[in-house]
């Protein structure tokens, strides 16, 4: 059996532990702008075009459209009103339900 000098042994630890935390640190999960956007709260009635294109599914001419039909109609009465705007369907309502208010 061959004795490692001191010097090789430490290195060997060293390397040993940095591959080690490397690993550890990529396996813990990460926290996105994307899973914070998804929590923001989007006030219908309130929110500017920043705000509503955080929404799933609604780009800047769909959160263009939301602000003209606010602008037309009025404020919203409800959830299931969104739908009444072109382009907002079902879907859209369902994926962002969580998110909304009026």
């Amino acid at each position: 059996m061959k004795i490692l000098p001191i010097k090789a042994l430490t290195c060997a630890l060293l390397t040993t532990t940095l591959l080690f935390n490397t690993n550890l640190a990529s396996a813990e999960p990460t926290v996105t702008n994307e899973a914070v956007v998804k929590q923001q709260v989007v006030h219908l009635n309130k929110s500017g075009i920043d705000d509503l294109v955080t929404l799933k599914g609604v780009g800047h001419k769909k959160a263009q459209a939301i602000l003209a039909y606010r602008e037309q109609i009025g404020d919203f009465k409800s959830l299931q009103e969104l739908t009444k705007v072109k382009g907002i369907g079902e879907k859209i309502l369902i994926d962002n339900k969580e998110r909304l208010k009026i």
